[in-house]
């Protein structure tokens, strides 16, 4: 009997130590989770993405073709959520949570507020499902590894990658 406690015993510690040892060895997603926000005039913008790297690969009108809808990001995809109405590139936006895609174009893209912010990258995506879209012109920034976006206090969107961002304002 005691034999067969100290074998359960040590059964149990060993499964135990293996799964959290298996845990500590996870690698590290190459497209981490990130999430961004401000408080812009008293209401609260939060914007969640994952964050692909650049790996000395061609990124615009390479692995992010032209004029092809984009997830803004990897995996799922990105999401906008606003506390309160905003108007965002000067339109209205309601109170609530919303997918951005953007269609990159080496002298302009168009970023998309889409009502479905549930979607795994853009493969569902829906131009029915837009609520509206705005043109921006790309800008030459120094050289980032890792794509990112960034919300200022004042209401500033900057999305960066590679040598390229864009920007847009959020009211």
């Amino acid at each position: 009997m005691l034999k067969k406690s100290i074998f359960l015993s040590t059964l149990v510690l060993s499964v135990l130590f293996l799964s959290q040892l298996s845990y500590a060895q996870e690698a590290p997603k190459a497209s981490p989770f990130k999430s961004t926000s401000a408080e812009v005039n008293g209401k609260t913008v939060t914007i969640e993405y994952s964050a692909p790297s650049k790996k000395d690969r061609k990124i615009w009108g390479g692995l992010v073709p032209y004029g092809k809808v984009w997830r803004t990001g990897a995996n799922e995809a990105t999401t906008l959520e606003v506390s309160a109405d905003v108007k965002v590139a000067g339109k209205d936006l309601k109170k609530g949570k919303y997918a951005i895609f953007t269609i990159p174009n080496q002298d302009k893209w168009t970023v998309i507020i889409n009502k479905n912010p549930n979607q795994w990258g853009a493969y569902s995506y829906k131009e029915a499902e837009n609520l509206f879209s705005f043109e921006v012109k790309p800008k030459k920034s120094s050289l980032q590894e890792m794509f990112s976006i960034t919300v200022s206090p004042e209401g500033l969107v900057t999305m960066a990658w590679d040598e390229l961002k864009v920007e847009f304002t959020i009211q």
